[in-house]
């Protein structure tokens, strides 16, 4: 029944006006002589919309015999509240059984609440048992709750035995993979939706572009821009921000503000800092800057993700006074509270500069405790300085955060081995093998005609490997008649100087630059892009330098760090990262 009232029905019809307000809806069903619970239930939601949700619980309360839909509404209403949880087991004790609405809105509280995994994992059983885990309102709300607890096999999971599945289903898996570092999987589900002619969503295409981010996918980035287009939400403030993202996580930041111009009167402050951030990646700082002050100009209050892309900004540009006077600024202009992310840019940018005392100062005089990121950040940095004494007390405090950390033995043994300390580099070694460390495995991904190539050290699992090593062969002998000499730093002192080169020229960031050549994945004057999981070694940094002249072509590696930008012998990084 609607809320005007079934003309089939002997309820009395309701005035249109009286909705807008739910008390003038209830009098009017209180004065007739005979109101269907539907009225009641539509009150529940009424009451709850107008920010009354006491109102709401005592209407269900007159309701003689409240039904599902009865309980259901009133679950719904209070999803954000422990309520939601005690009103379902009262509910079950009457006895009433879930339906899949009911189940979805309690999915939706488990993920709002604190500590309700559990909880979640008991229902799930029960959806199972009443046959409604595969059912389109709770399924798409159980893969949205195994992918907020961190889960993104079980969403998969569950979205696999839907037998039917809608644009909310789709929207809910390629969201909740791409949040949990599954971009892959997730522009996979994304270009299934597509193929089975199933609607996308404004959620679908967002999260499909936060995966494009991850793997700064340009191409990707551009088709998916292109059905956006098509599909009319390109002009929606979620998908503008996230194509501002993805563009600017891409490397391609000129594009990155040509979205955000056009949609500029709609645009919100994600879309901003986003905009701010793809600047502050490539360590364009004064860019970050100037459209920082662009935001203060139409009325939009920097947050501290605002500030967070400033900092970034000044830290991969190596500007420490400024890092130091911005985090200043953030407290006292603007009454934010510097966070642990913007400690850790101020010291990675004093670490980088070489002032290590102050960057340790701040480290343990900051009003947090540091976290693995700092310490990592400050191992890093003494890496680069020969600090071997300073890396190896970084690298204690860090194992004693994370004894797992692959990274605190692995540069820690290599700034010791450049230092020679060949006894101390065993131990470390020993103590990684004793621990059974297992050292990160590095990864590099090139995009060749919208399709994502993934390749790792002394990779042979590629169709076209022959080719690969051979023109990575031809590559390393043009740039060694260049001047190119490799750098063992970061590799085993007792390994031979045979199998320390043979070991560096297949480095997956080497060999995805092999296929690009071969592939043609950059026509004349385009550059070619390669992403690596981890930091780019010093070895490859190098080679990349010679061979961005020996091609003539700009190769662009974002790492974990930051952009590369290799052009004519030299990056834009300085050789500091």
């Amino acid at each position: 029944m609607s809320l005007l009232g079934d003309p089939t029905s002997a309820a009395p019809a309701l005035k249109p006006e009286s909705i807008a307000d739910p008390r003038i809806l209830h009098a009017q069903a209180l004065k007739s002589s005979r109101v269907d619970r539907s009225i009641f239930n539509n009150l529940i939601t009424l009451y709850a919309k107008s920010n009354l949700l006491d109102s709401s619980l005592r209407v269900f309360k007159q309701i003689p015999s409240p039904n599902i839909v009865s309980w259901t509404s009133l679950i719904s209403v209070h999803s954000s509240s422990p309520l939601s949880l005690t009103l379902f087991l009262s509910m079950l004790r009457r006895p009433i059984l879930p339906n899949q609405r009911t189940l979805a809105s309690l999915f939706k509280a488990c993920v709002s609440l604190p500590r309700c995994l559990l909880f979640g994992l008991s229902l799930h059983a029960l959806s199972f048992k009443l046959s409604l885990n595969a059912q389109p309102f709770s399924g798409s709300a159980l893969v949205n709750f195994y992918s907020k607890y961190r889960l993104p096999i079980d969403a998969r999971k569950v979205f696999d035995e839907m037998p039917e599945r809608d644009e909310v289903c789709y929207a809910a898996v390629i969201v909740g993979l791409a949040q949990n570092s599954k971009p892959l999987e997730s522009l996979s589900l994304f270009a299934a939706m597509k193929s089975s002619n199933v609607g996308s969503t404004m959620y679908s295409v967002s999260g499909a572009l936060r995966a494009v981010a991850d793997l700064a996918a340009l191409e990707q980035c551009r088709m998916i821009h292109g059905h956006a287009v098509v599909t009319g939400f390109d002009k929606n403030v979620i998908v503008g921000s996230a194509l501002v993202d993805g563009y600017g996580k891409s490397g391609l930041v000129s594009d990155a503000r040509k979205v955000f111009d056009e949609n500029i009167a709609v645009m919100n402050i994600v879309g901003w800092n986003a905009l701010m951030a793809g600047y502050a990646q490539q360590g364009d700082s004064s860019s970050v800057i100037k459209l920082f002050q662009s935001m203060a100009n139409v009325r939009f209050v920097p947050d501290e993700y605002s500030f967070l892309a400033a900092l970034s900004g000044f830290y991969n540009a190596g500007l420490v006074g400024e890092s130091e006077i911005w985090l200043k600024r953030m407290k006292l202009e603007y009454g934010i509270e510097p966070g642990l992310e913007h400690y850790t840019c101020l010291i990675g940018a004093l670490g980088k500069a070489g002032r290590l005392e102050d960057a340790e100062r701040i480290a343990t005089t900051m009003p947090f405790n540091p976290d693995a990121a700092v310490w990592r950040s400050l191992l890093s940095s003494c890496a680069h300085h020969g600090a071997a004494d300073m890396a190896l007390r970084m690298a204690r405090r860090l194992l004693e955060l994370d004894p797992n950390d692959d990274s605190a033995y692995t540069i820690a043994a290599n700034v010791l081995s450049v230092a020679g300390r060949w006894s101390e580099v065993a131990d470390m070694r020993k103590l990684m093998k004793d621990r059974r460390v297992k050292k990160e495995v590095g990864k590099s991904w090139i995009e060749v005609k919208g399709e994502v190539h993934m390749f790792m050290a002394g990779d042979r699992k590629h169709e076209r490997t022959e080719e690969i090593y051979e023109k990575l062969a031809e590559l390393m002998e043009s740039i060694e008649k260049l001047g190119y000499k490799p750098v063992w730093d970061e590799m085993l002192h007792e390994v031979g100087k045979g199998e320390k080169k043979e070991a560096l020229w297949y480095h997956s960031e080497k060999l995805a630059l092999a296929y690009g050549i071969v592939s043609g994945a950059a026509p004349a004057r385009k550059p070619m892009r390669i992403i690596k999981n981890l930091r780019i070694c010093k070895d490859c940094h190098e080679a990349f330098k010679y061979i961005s002249r020996a091609i003539d072509k700009e190769i662009i590696v974002r790492d974990v760090n930051r952009y590369h930008k290799f052009l004519n012998g030299s990056c834009t990084c300085g050789d500091i990262w």
